[in-house]
């Protein structure tokens, strides 16, 4: 509604036109496919996406950008306006409404006194691009391999042949990676692929981020609010992390505007909010835990079951009507 979706180059956006999900060194996929719709969904490198953001919200009425900035410290207390935020360089703001939206290690949550389930998973996620032999075809592949998860994403290319490359490993094995010289690393992603891409050459940096799961304790109070990473950080797997930190935006932004001209700090007017918020986020964060910790462990117990889930979902045509849906919507 802001215009953002304009401002992303459209050669920068990748069709999403089938998913596969493998286990490791079985043949059998689970996929979904376009059915009658003409993709599944799209894939925009995020500096694109927080680019058309910045450049919408530059041009609004009312909004002041103070980039360079870091919040020393802020809490809410007395009366309206409850909000005191103090910056680095001393600035202090006054402020009816909080929103703390920086990260799933928010400092801005931690000083308004909000407890959060952590659980740092002692992994790491590496992205990189690289350019291939074979034709991407627009696919997306997501594969548990024993020890490693790797996710292969189609990037937009005239000629199909470059992806982006999405690693999970225990962090160590991740510096290690890091540490290789492109060509050394371009071999070393060869034998882990197993053959499932060849002729591989690094197209850009690596990039690293350690994983950690969060849920905030609260969503929302007198005077504050989170959204994004700092309400619930998402494991990447299902990639529904940006999804439902949009959703959570839109959310408040709606019961905010029901306020008309109201106290937009009320707790009673945010408690709408967090719970409407809440109830979207935890049948998503608890079930892609359970996602994770299935395909990521290694007993043969473990193993069987995921090679189980997998035909019975590949059978199911209501779950992947589901599945389906929270990728298009």
């Amino acid at each position: 509604s802001l215009g953002a979706w304009d401002r992303v180059p459209a050669e920068e956006i990748s069709d999403l036109r089938e998913a596969r999900v493998l286990d490791g060194g079985s043949p059998f996929a689970l996929t979904f496919d376009v059915g009658g719709a003409d993709r599944l969904g799209v894939l925009i490198p995020n500096h694109l996406i927080r680019r058309a953001l910045f450049d919408v919200v530059e041009g609004q009425a009312g909004v002041i950008l103070m980039a360079g900035r870091r919040v020393a410290s802020c809490a809410v207390q007395g009366a309206a306006p409850r909000g005191r935020v103090v910056l680095d360089d001393g600035t202090t703001i006054r402020a009816r409404l909080i929103v703390a939206a920086d990260s799933r290690f928010s400092g801005v949550r931690d000083q308004l006194g909000v407890g959060v389930e952590m659980n740092r998973l002692g992994r790491s996620m590496m992205v990189c691009r690289m350019r291939h032999d074979q034709a991407h075809g627009h696919v997306a592949t997501e594969w548990f391999d024993h020890r490693q998860t790797v996710a292969l994403l189609p990037v937009a290319d005239a000629q199909e042949r470059v992806s982006s490359v999405v690693l999970t490993l225990a962090a160590p094995a991740i510096a290690d990676l890091m540490r290789l010289s492109p060509d050394a690393f371009a071999v070393e992603m060869e034998r882990r692929l197993k053959g499932r891409l060849t002729g591989l050459e690094l197209v850009s940096e690596r990039c690293a981020y350690p994983l950690a799961t969060t849920w905030s304790r609260r969503f929302a109070g007198e005077g504050f609010a989170l959204i994004g990473d700092a309400a619930v950080g998402m494991h990447p797997v299902t990639a529904h992390g940006f999804n439902l930190g949009l959703r959570g935006q839109d959310v408040l932004a709606k019961v905010l505007k029901s306020a008309r001209g109201g106290d937009i700090g009320s707790e009673r007017l945010l408690a709408r909010y967090e719970r409407d918020h809440r109830l979207a986020s935890w049948p998503l964060y608890q079930g892609t835990n359970a996602l994770v910790r299935l395909f990521t462990q290694e007993t043969p117990p473990a193993r069987l079951a995921r090679g189980a889930a997998l035909r019975a979902g590949q059978a199911t045509a209501p779950f992947k009507r589901v599945v389906k849906r929270m990728l298009t919507v």
